[in-house]
């Protein structure tokens, strides 16, 4: 395990000595420096975890010494050391960035668990943000899937809602386009991407339970309100609030809603005091709310309010040209969660994924590609890897009773078995068993019929 580095910078050469025999021990490396010109060069050449800084030093003094180490390391954790009577210093030096201040003469132990305290605190500091990185990473534009010209204008649309000022987005479309993936784009993608990113989904929240899932309560406010609680938008101050499946709000809560989004403030349930809030909402429903106003099921107000600036997804029927680029993305995800080694799909597979309608859009294509990953061996996605239904929708294998009519003038019965042998090889890649069994032949009888038609 790496050892914290404490810089330790005091002009009395007795307490820098003092410091280093107590801080060795402790288990910590420890440097030191006389004046502020040499604490800058070690913190330059050192990168120390921590830094002891005196106040009064020759030359630069403590405050000059500190402005220009948050220059150069603002992570670098900063107590400041004062002598009694300059409580005025140290607080200005609080607000210039270091972490606290300890009064000389200290105590030894004191100041051990108020340097203990201040790794902890950094090493979190460090961890969330090495975390909200990560998020970054995953969600950020750079990773959505679509280069298809409607996902194109979508991406466009969402980098330049995210270096906005926008309050309010409206996400309208299917199920299972990646509406929340287009939320958490815009959130990372933007400069509250260091602040909570809070979701909910308003169909799965009774609505009893919504106003303080949201707003948070009292203690008291009802039967189990056994105590304070906050709400979404107070944990999310600062950040993001994604509210799934808006539409299907009741109009009480719609109310509500409303007032938060117009006035930026909020009361708990059972509370007196308005709390303000800097939050974005995000909102998204896979319903017509143009409908819902007509039939007086959602607000006219709201609707107007949220929808300032709409984000429209299209299904993944209207973006045929991202399916394999979607299936390959998959592929490789599942590759890593499982432990396979699929290295692609067939020509015959990407048709039929190709042509098949996706009810249920991107959830759909995820769902397939990760049941063929779990079930199956082969190191290439196949035909017969996919579920029967995208074979039937397709037109493909197993799509129901033959409809074929005899034309009047007649054919030759020859043309259509050459014809039943080379779709059954087609569909079946090659593979001479299946193909025979798609035809329900033996093996011999199949091979037979591919040497006769000129395909052994």
């Amino acid at each position: 395990m790496r050892k914290h580095k404490i810089l330790v910078v005091d002009d009395e050469h007795l307490i820098r000595w003092s410091l280093e025999q107590n801080l060795k021990k402790q288990g910590y490396e420890v440097i030191s420096a006389g004046t502020g010109e040499d604490a800058l060069r070690l913190v330059r050449d050192e990168s120390p975890d921590l830094i002891l800084l005196d106040i009064q030093l020759p030359g630069i003094n403590g405050l000059q010494v500190l402005e220009k180490v948050k220059e150069l390391e603002e992570e670098v954790i900063v107590i400041m050391v004062t002598a009694l009577g300059v409580l005025e210093t140290a607080v200005k030096a609080m607000r210039m960035g270091a972490y606290d201040y300890i009064n000389k003469p200290f105590n030894l132990d004191e100041l051990a668990i108020i340097i203990k305290k201040a790794l902890e605190t950094g090493e979190l500091k460090r961890e969330v943000a090495h975390l909200r990185g990560e998020q970054t990473k995953r969600y950020g534009v750079n990773n959505l899937i679509g280069k298809s010209r409607h996902m194109q204008n979508v991406l466009a649309m969402v980098e330049k809602i995210a270096k906005s000022d926008a309050s309010t987005v409206l996400i309208q479309g299917e199920s299972g386009t990646g509406k929340e993936l287009i939320a958490k784009a815009i959130h990372y993608e933007s400069a509250r991407a260091d602040k909570p990113f809070m979701a909910i989904n308003c169909a799965a929240v009774p609505e009893t339970l919504l106003e303080s899932e949201l707003m948070g309560h009292e203690k008291g406010a009802f039967t189990d309100a056994k105590m304070q609680k906050k709400g979404l938008f107070e944990y999310a101050d600062g950040g993001t609030v994604f509210l799934d499946e808006i539409g299907d709000m009741e109009l009480g809560m719609q109310a509500k809603l409303l007032r938060v989004l117009e006035e930026r403030s909020f009361r708990r349930v059972g509370g007196v005091k308005d709390i303000s809030v800097d939050v974005r909402i995000v909102s998204a429903t896979n319903k017509d709310l143009q409908k819902g106003m007509e039939e007086k099921t959602f607000r006219t107000d709201l609707y107007y309010r949220l929808q300032v600036i709409p984000i429209f997804l299209p299904p993944l029927r209207e973006r045929r040209d991202d399916i394999i680029a979607l299936t390959e993305h998959f592929i490789a995800h599942f590759n890593r969660e499982f432990g396979k080694n699929v290295k692609g799909i067939s020509k015959m597979a990407e048709k039929f994924l190709v042509e098949y309608s996706w009810p249920g859009n991107i959830r759909e294509l995820k769902n397939i590609i990760e049941r063929a990953i779990i079930l199956e061996n082969d190191d290439t996605l196949l035909l017969e890897h996919l579920p029967q239904e995208i074979v039937a929708r397709t037109g493909g294998a197993g799509a129901g009773p033959l409809t074929f009519r005899l034309p009047p003038e007649g054919l030759d019965i020859e043309d259509v078995e050459r014809e039943l042998i080379r779709q059954a090889l087609e569909v079946s890649e090659g593979n001479q068993s299946k193909a025979a069994k798609k035809l329900n032949l033996g093996i011999d009888a199949f091979r037979y019929r591919m040497k006769k038609f000129g395909y052994l």
